[in-house]
């Protein structure tokens, strides 16, 4: 089982983002108004820490996964093994083999699910924490930059339609945040997907 960071990042930045919405808001400086984008779910999965926080995710979940699809292998064995040897066996012995594989499918069952429940709490607290720190960068850099708003454009229902790519702060936050955190790169792995999904 993979664990969806679209999925989890979806959910913990909503949260994030109508929290930080909720802060008070400094004065506008006068004259024209600067306006400027970011994938902001992007923008925290790319960051060095984000990089390095899911990898270790995936690390740590990796055992129980492995463990899942040796259960679910195991299930598929024994169900051809009943299959192939079914009209040989007796009755009670196929029904000790159906029952005991009954029990083994409702094993990997509660354990998917539990690893499942468990990877998406992790996720989306992990997720929470780091966004809430990218999110300070960010209004760190908008003020600075002279920005008067800062639109999410990452999110599905986002009200963006056309984005002149010198309006996106993207890249550039993911950068600050780099530089303050001090969090290295993690180093590339081979065959390994980024968390982001575009």
């Amino acid at each position: 089982m993979k664990l969806s960071l679209a999925f989890a990042v979806t959910l913990a930045s909503g949260m994030v983002l109508s929290a930080a919405a909720q802060t008070t808001a400094q004065q506008a400086p006068a004259g024209p108004t600067k306006i400027a984008v970011i994938a902001f779910q992007v923008a925290v999965a790319q960051t060095n820490e984000g990089l390095r926080n899911y990898a270790d995710l995936q690390k740590k979940y990796a055992p129980r996964e492995n463990q899942l699809k040796a259960l679910n292998d195991e299930i598929a064995t024994l169900t051809k093994d009943l299959q192939a040897q079914g009209e040989k066996l007796s009755d009670t012995e196929r029904s000790t083999r159906a029952k005991a594989i009954d029990d083994k499918k409702k094993q990997l069952e509660r354990s998917s699910e539990d690893l499942k429940n468990d990877g998406n709490h992790e996720m989306q607290e992990m997720y929470s924490n780091l966004a809430s720190k990218v999110y300070d960068i960010l209004s760190t850099y908008a003020q600075q930059q002279g920005y008067s708003l800062v639109l999410d454009m990452g999110q599905q229902e986002s009200p963006v339609l056309f984005v002149n790519p010198t309006t996106d702060i993207t890249k550039a936050v993911v950068e600050a945040y780099n530089v303050k955190s001090g969090v290295p790169a993690p180093p590339a792995q081979p065959g390994a997907k980024a968390p982001a999904g575009r």
